[in-house]
């Protein structure tokens, strides 16, 4: 189906639920009589002028108000927001023409339900229009390509965010960069498809590219000028990532100081104020859930006693806040000497960048392939998160040997507290290249919220479930 489509069907139903809307109006008003019973009854044929006056006025005040204009990453609220408002226009609208023509029968409250059940329903729709859409981008349909020009701290902010959020609908194809970019190889499965100067030869070899993101640093005025002229000459939709100092939107906010308009810029990461909500929150879902994860770990520590000698328990030093080193829980999963046959296997890694993964890892014991399938090895991290050197939502706790690795940008992700689950195990767990798992990371801490991470954590328990890409 295509967004023409999408937009044509959007419409359709909108007149639909208006017309729903009336009607129920009417039976609330005429049939249940809510709050106020009716003097008089009325038949609903002698309504359907009126009906089709408030359609029509809802019509205009719809086009004129944007609320057929689908605007990507929009919050639901705001959306739901601008149909109210259009609503409201529409319906005063009526009720002003009515006081004119003065038409019979006619009834101020009949308007009133009507503008409560078409906002309502209108609202609902367009929720359920978001997780259809959603759940289409992230199978790879009708998602636009899109091509990202700049490879430095700005561009990796935009592939982030478009990584992070798919149900934006766009599908990174690649990026260009100046030619001095560290990043000349690729960042994950996202490839590097040459310089600036190539951008006319890529787009003429994938005319499916309607989307350029240009995100480059502001002093470079002369080279964003000549990529727009490039895109328009291709008729390729471009947009200008201002780069605000390097800065996520999200941290920058606008301050009016006696009419001189400032930008006062928030700490990056996430505030004191926001670790505590985070902590306590941390802490008041493992209490919820202490007597059946008390269960859970009895039953696994018993298999795993069973199914091959060594302890319960393994315990590895992990990279935490700031670069501190701690140690972290996990139930062993593992023959006892899997370090010392690691070596041996480097040969077989199937993961990019510092990481070492295998998908059929001869190292797993029978009951440690089910508790790795299931994450269910990641239990004893609760102990981590009751003292305080994990969340149960964050970055990934990484080895030593990892971090010596990094690049300066990966380091970002250790300005927070490392989690048990975090925003890459929900999008692809070990199927994500490294510098995915960094480049979602770090949206994370930029982007971090109370919802954000409720929304991590139910996501897990199907991902959990189901092992996609775990191993």
């Amino acid at each position: 189906m295509s967004k023409r489509k999408i937009r044509f069907v959007t419409i359709v139903g909108d007149l639909f639920l208006m017309n729903v809307g009336f009607a129920l109006a009417y039976l609330i008003r005429y049939q249940w009589q809510w709050f106020r019973s009716i003097a008089f009854y009325e038949p609903y044929t002698d309504y359907l002028g009126q009906q089709a006056a408030l359609i029509l006025l809802l019509v205009f005040t719809y086009s004129q108000m944007g609320v057929w204009q689908r605007r990507r990453g929009e919050a639901w609220l705001d959306e739901a927001t601008r149909v109210l408002y259009a609503t409201a226009a529409g319906i005063g609208l009526m009720v002003v023409l009515t006081f004119f023509v003065q038409p019979t029968p006619f009834s101020r409250l009949l308007f009133f339900w009507a503008f409560v059940i078409i906002v309502a329903l209108i609202s609902l729709a367009r929720l359920l229009r978001r997780w259809l859409l959603s759940l289409l981008y992230r199978r790879g349909k009708l998602a636009d390509r899109a091509l990202v020009l700049g490879s430095g701290e700005v561009g990796r902010s935009v592939m982030r965010t478009l990584l992070a959020r798919p149900d934006l609908g766009f599908q990174v194809i690649g990026y260009l960069h100046d030619g001095r970019s560290e990043n000349n190889i690729g960042l994950g499965r996202i490839p590097n498809l040459g310089v600036f100067d190539d951008l006319e030869g890529v787009l003429q070899s994938d005319p499916l590219v309607h989307n350029v993101f240009i995100a480059l640093p502001g002093e470079q005025h002369q080279e964003i000028a000549r990529l727009l002229q490039t895109c328009q000459t291709h008729n390729v939709r471009a947009q200008v990532v201002p780069d605000l100092l390097q800065l996520s939107m999200n941290r920058v906010e606008m301050i009016n100081m006696a009419g001189i308009p400032t930008l006062r810029v928030r700490e990056a990461g996430i505030s004191r104020g926001q670790q505590i909500t985070k902590r306590l929150m941390d802490l008041s879902i493992i209490l919820l859930l202490s007597v059946p994860t008390l269960i859970v770990t009895a039953v696994i520590a018993l298999a795993i006693k069973i199914d091959s000698p060594g302890p319960v328990f393994y315990a590895g030093i992990r990279i935490g806040k700031d670069g501190r080193p701690f140690q972290m829980l996990k139930f062993r999963s593992m023959v006892v000497d899997a370090e010392a046959q690691k070596v041996t296997l480097l040969a077989f890694n199937q993961a990019d960048g510092p990481l070492f993964k295998m998908k059929d890892d001869p190292r797993l014991t029978r009951v440690g392939k089910f508790i790795r399938r299931t994450s269910l090895d990641e239990l004893p991290q609760l102990y981590n998160v009751l003292r305080g050197q994990m969340s149960l939502v964050g970055p990934r706790p990484p080895l030593p040997e990892e971090v010596a690795q990094y690049k300066g940008w990966h380091k970002q992700r250790l300005s927070v507290i490392g989690g048990i689950t975090g925003l890459w195990q929900v999008s692809g767990r070990s199927d994500l290249t490294f510098d995915e798992l960094c480049l979602l990371d770090i949206y994370y801490i930029e982007n971090w919220s109370l919802g954000l991470d409720f929304r991590i954590l139910l996501q897990t328990i199907p991902h959990a479930l189901f092992g996609k890409g775990a191993y």
